[in-house]
């Protein structure tokens, strides 16, 4: 089954799709391995990797696809794409959806900020016109190749403008073909089962520790009513805190001994990135 398909029917099952946000291969395998069913791909988790910088719109579209290629190439896991603001008018729009298409994402989304647009939950955003995203959904649409690959609508409007815009828009944008509907950072369970009740498409929760959005459990999100939810930073920041402190350790002690119940042995890693199976592969031919 193409991947395309199997994401499309894990968000139209019944139950939630949690779809963790991987900033690098190594993570998306770590992934894989603890039995996620998809894995997500966020500008915020391959800024910070990228560039050690926030989350300002400041990733060219080759530097995404990019991204995104090589992590869908180290796992056989769907593979959700950020698509921005469509790295420009139009045009780029259209290049952007070929482009992550041919690196094998199942789905991507698109949202309606101002480039350079910046983390849906810091301060200062700004929104286009819905005419205008309206127009970039529907470009998107008749862009992609597969039917399945998915196409999910992002408003930031609600920070902005309020709930009511926020909804209003969403309903023009999966009026326009959009498969999926994403209000980013709704500030109560009531406006989230708000969004759930009057947007009919499958809805996307996004959970960012510290952020604009009440965490809540993939159980309770499911019985607001969301179709999957996303976590794209817990991954970045447990990492940058691990590895602050390890390096503060070494920094202070001269030494890692003593760390190694926060790492994974040698042997432990080898086997995480598939030395075995490479060694066994590479003796077949030989």
């Amino acid at each position: 089954m193409r991947k395309t398909t199997l994401l499309k029917r894990y968000i139209h099952d019944p139950a939630i799709i949690v779809i963790p946000g991987v900033p690098d291969p190594l993570c998306a395998r770590i992934a894989e391995q603890a039995g996620f069913q998809a894995v997500f791909v966020s500008g915020y988790a391959a800024t910070a990797a990228m560039l050690g910088a926030p989350d300002m719109g400041l990733l060219t579209l080759t530097e995404m696809v990019d991204w995104a290629w090589r992590i869908v190439d180290a796992v056989d896991l769907p593979v959700f794409a950020d698509g921005d603001t469509g790295h420009g008018n139009i045009s780029n729009l259209i290049r952007t959806v070929k482009q992550y298409e041919k690196a094998g994402v199942a789905a991507m989304f698109f949202e309606d900020q101002v480039s350079p647009k910046r983390c849906g939950h810091m301060a200062g955003k700004q929104v286009v016109a819905p005419g205008e995203m309206v127009a970039k959904i529907r470009a998107a649409v008749d862009a992609r190749v597969d039917p399945d690959l998915m196409i999910m609508a992002r408003t930031d409007a609600l920070a902005v403008n309020g709930i009511d815009d926020a909804i209003e828009r969403m309903h023009r944008y999966i009026e326009a073909g959009a498969d999926m509907a994403f209000v980013e950072a709704p500030e109560s369970v009531e406006q989230m089962r708000r969004i759930t009740r009057e947007i009919r498409a499958p809805n996307m929760a996004n959970m960012v520790p510290g952020g604009r959005t009440p965490l809540l459990t993939a159980k309770e999100l499911e019985e607001i009513g969301f179709a999957c939810v996303a976590h794209p930073t817990a991954l970045t920041y447990t990492l940058a805190k691990a590895a602050r402190g390890l390096l503060e350790r070494l920094r202070d002690t001269g030494t890692t001994a003593g760390a190694e119940a926060g790492m994974l042995s040698f042997a432990e890693f080898n086997e995480l990135v598939g030395l075995g199976a490479m060694r066994a592969r590479e003796a077949r031919y030989q």
